[in-house]
């Protein structure tokens, strides 16, 4: 395969173990490495991404063992990965912001942070909300 002109950097920038790192995956293959690649990254390098990942781990085991609905699981289960998504996008926004100011200091580059932040927490208090709703009664009814 080709490469398209102006889709590709030189080759100068390749990184050991990622030799098509600046360039389009050329299979389903390369896309899904890559992809995992990222995931993988998170969870080594980020304590709040391992945390979230555990935590939606249990909430979905939890509620498999209560016999949760199907559709009760399922919002369990989309619930935890919008949590993991934001946080890998978080992850990435931070790189991208480091990249560009370096060691200096920009308060759009402290805003930029500090809001992809605050998305995770949103989103990990409504997951907070959501596992209550859906796991908290049957918990009530299996106790009392």
């Amino acid at each position: 395969m080709t490469p398209v002109k102006g889709l590709t950097h030189p080759p100068q920038n390749k990184i050991p173990g990622r030799d098509l790192a600046w360039q389009i995956a050329p299979d389903l293959f390369t896309s899904f490495r890559y992809a995992w690649s990222g995931v993988r990254y998170a969870y080594v390098t980020q304590r709040n991404f391992r945390i979230h990942t555990v935590i939606g781990i249990l909430a979905i085991a939890a509620g498999l063992s209560l016999s949760l609905s199907s559709v009760s699981l399922a919002i369990l289960t989309l619930t935890s990965a919008l949590v993991m998504v934001l946080e890998l996008l978080n992850t990435a926004l931070e790189s991208v912001v480091d990249l560009t100011v370096g060691q200096s200091y920009h308060e759009l580059a402290k805003i930029a942070k500090d809001c992809a932040a605050g998305a995770v927490l949103i989103s990990a208090i409504a997951a907070v909300i959501v596992a209550s709703c859906l796991l908290v009664p049957p918990l009530v009814a299996l106790v009392f």
